[in-house]
């Protein structure tokens, strides 16, 4: 399962957001999207879990839980384009 985690602290790590998430299974893949001038993180990124299950459970536990000093928003996430974009 593909998860985006939102209001990351723009100091988290991929390898920090992987730690907190391999507390519930096994983690693919960490990507936290950096702004392509800046190179600084944007405060989101994404985690992608193999079994459904353990990412269901770090997502109902790690939502509304702090990392890094920030509160993070944590869900499932939407397919590339995702349907709720509005032109």
């Amino acid at each position: 399962m593909n998860i985006f985690v939102a209001k990351l602290n723009y100091a988290t790590s991929e390898d920090a957001l992987r730690q907190a998430f391999e507390e519930f299974g096994t983690v693919d893949s960490t990507k936290i999207v950096m702004d392509r001038e800046t190179n600084r993180s944007k405060g989101f990124g994404f985690v992608e879990m193999p079994d459904d299950n353990e990412a269901q459970e770090a997502i109902s536990s790690l939502n509304d839980s702090e990392l890094d000093g920030r509160t993070i928003v944590v869900k499932k996430a939407n397919p590339k384009g995702g349907s709720n974009r509005k032109f």
